[in-house]
């Protein structure tokens, strides 16, 4: 689908104007980042390579599934390191940004490796390259200390191009087309022999986008996104064709509100189907579902509908003291293909109290609660942690006027 990002630079490029030739301005380098060790007691268990998340669909779906209750974990995988380049030019400033951390995810998962957040630029109303979905709304992540955390909200930082046609104050409309992908869940039809060659194909791009309304109150934003996937049945000189496709889509209304001086809501909600790699904590876009009937086709793909909730407070009681508090919640239904033991709810609540006693130093424990539930075994567990955390940030400017 390279002609439909080829498509928008076209249109793009037709609606800018040359303006008027100045003396272009200095370049700026931007060289920001922080280090922070995390101490984290977990009182109950969780995934092992997911040790410092906490994440309800990491938890066990069965009992003591990851041994005993009871860890201690002291890691330092969410330091962070980015650079933001801006070359001013006489149509306009041209700026770059690029930014990693230490939080090794899928083959490096629970490991300490470089992990790429950020690798995007963007020219007037033109961007491109990975950064923060266009479905997503970043401003809802509230003041806590860990940020895999709340499981309700949308966090996917995607490759992506995305053309942004009205900017004025604090409100904007962005439009994208991002890479596509899912996760896949046979369930109990997991060990048929007529599945294990189906595999999930993406022949067009995500479509995303959003519009916000801001204000000196705080904005609202609404976001959507629409999706193509497909499933195919490779195996060979069978008598079953389980070939097919769903259609994904979703919906989010975000906002931030300032309830007074000293506090901010932070709200979201998101509904749809087959959206869950979008969302910070859904483990399935796609599960088999029974098709009775029709021999030659057992069973069909579903895309999995999904109902989140993110609603967190930040208060400040001085310049020094702060607390963000809140819930989140995600609830998936299930197909009739899952197992038992499949995740079905997950909820999450916080607190914390973080002392900053200077511009760039940030100290302070934070409680955690997450809950899992599964589909209709009848098993749901709970896990308790404690997190304290040290952080030290440092931004730099070199260069422009």
């Amino acid at each position: 689908m390279s002609w439909v990002s080829g498509l928008i630079v076209a249109l793009v490029c037709s609606r800018l104007t040359v303006g008027p030739s100045v003396q272009d301005k200095p370049p700026t380098l931007r060289i920001y980042g922080f280090a922070q060790a995390d101490a984290i007691a977990d009182f109950k268990q969780n995934k092992p390579s997911a040790f410092d998340i906490t994440r309800p669909s990491t938890l066990p779906s069965a009992p003591k599934q990851f041994g005993e209750d009871g860890n201690f974990y002291l890691t330092a995988r969410q330091s962070r390191f980015g650079v933001q380049g801006t070359l001013p030019t006489s149509n306009g400033d041209v700026t770059a940004v690029f930014e990693f951390d230490m939080f090794g995810v899928g083959t490096d998962a629970g490991q300490t490796t470089i992990r790429l957040r950020h690798a995007y630029g963007q020219w007037k109303q033109l961007g491109a390259g990975q950064t923060n979905s266009q479905f997503m709304d970043g401003d809802v992540f509230p003041d806590i200390l860990y940020y895999w955390s709340p499981n309700g909200m949308l966090l996917l930082r995607n490759p992506q191009v995305f053309w942004q046609p009205y900017a004025k104050g604090k409100s904007n409309l962005t439009l994208a087309i991002e890479k596509p992908g899912a996760a896949g869940d046979a369930g109990t039809y997991a060990d048929h022999v007529e599945l294990s060659n189906v595999a999930l194909r993406f022949p067009m791009p995500d479509v995303t986008g959003h519009y916000r309304l801001g204000g000196d109150w705080g904005y609202v934003q609404a976001g959507g996104v629409l999706r193509y996937i497909g499933y195919d049945d490779s195996t060979p000189n069978d008598p079953f064709d389980l070939s097919g496709h769903v259609w994904g889509w979703g919906v989010s209304i975000s906002s931030n509100l300032k309830a007074s001086d000293h506090d901010t809501l932070r709200l979201q909600t998101v509904f749809g189907a087959g959206i869950g790699n979008y969302l910070n904590d859904a483990p399935i876009d796609v599960a088999a579902k029974a098709n009775p009937g029709v021999p030659t086709r057992p069973v069909v793909g579903e895309a999995i509908p999904v109902f989140t909730v993110v609603a967190y407070v930040d208060h400040k009681w001085s310049d020094t003291w702060s607390t963000s508090a809140g819930y989140s919640s995600v609830n998936e239904s299930n197909s009739d293909g899952q197992a038992p033991a499949a995740f079905k709810a997950g909820q999450y609540a916080s607190a914390n109290l973080l002392c900053r006693p200077a511009s760039n130093f940030v100290a302070g424990p934070e409680f955690q609660w997450a809950r899992r539930e599964n589909k209709s075994d009848g098993f749901s567990v709970n896990d308790y942690r404690v997190l304290f955390s040290l952080k030290y940030s440092f931004d730099h400017r070199l260069g422009g006027s």
